[in-house]
């Protein structure tokens, strides 16, 4: 036998071994529940489903004064619009881990920052009492290289070091983005820019 020949037995072999002990089996056919991996709050990740189809604003929005961000939290996606209607961009997100950590309805973006710090809301510390109080700008930050911050008290749209949190329920309460995509979202959005979670 051909030293071709044995590598393809081997192949062979190994996928029939790991489809009978289910190490091939395709993660949707496994389960189509959401399975939280983690209890802990600050790491709990679901698996990742995002649904990208684009939208159009005219249902969410009376006119696009400032432009318009819609965040859908099933889909786990953010639309924006621009002012004039020329530049639409959809992006996937992360989400709220949990109902009761989610705050749908109409807020604005009241400041944008560029390299933002964070500090841990009262609630997140009582849950996290090993959370540090303050975390400065740069690679450890959870807020990312940019955030835009929301009229309602301690939530923003902004980015994330951990890539693996986007198209997830993650969030302690606010939406992430790649970095990079957050950069991009940061120079179309304006203060006074509308926003939409629903």
């Amino acid at each position: 036998m051909s030293p071709d020949n044995n590598n393809k037995m081997n192949r062979r072999a190994f996928i029939v071994a790991a489809t009978a002990s289910g190490l091939a089996t395709p993660a949707l056919a496994q389960s189509t529940d959401t399975v939280e991996i983690e209890a802990d709050i600050s790491s709990s990740v679901r698996r990742n489903i995002s649904s990208f189809r684009t939208l159009q604003w005219e249902p969410y929005f009376g006119s696009l004064r400032k432009g318009a961000i819609l965040v859908d939290t099933t889909s786990r996606t953010l639309h924006y619009w621009s002012e004039d209607g020329e530049t639409y961009k959809l992006f996937p997100t992360s989400v709220p881990l949990s109902e009761d950590l989610t705050r749908l309805g109409r807020t604005s973006i009241i400041r944008k920052v560029v390299g933002p710090s964070w500090s841990p809301t009262p609630a997140m510390l009582r849950r996290n009492p090993d959370w540090p109080s303050y975390v400065a700008p740069g690679p450890d930050n959870p807020l990312g290289t940019h955030a835009l911050y929301l009229s309602w008290k301690y939530y923003r749209i902004h980015g994330t070091q951990d890539t693996r949190k986007i198209g997830r329920r993650s969030s302690n309460g606010c939406i992430g983005l790649f970095n990079e995509q957050i950069s991009v979202l940061f120079d179309y959005a304006k203060v006074g820019t509308q926003v939409l979670l629903i």
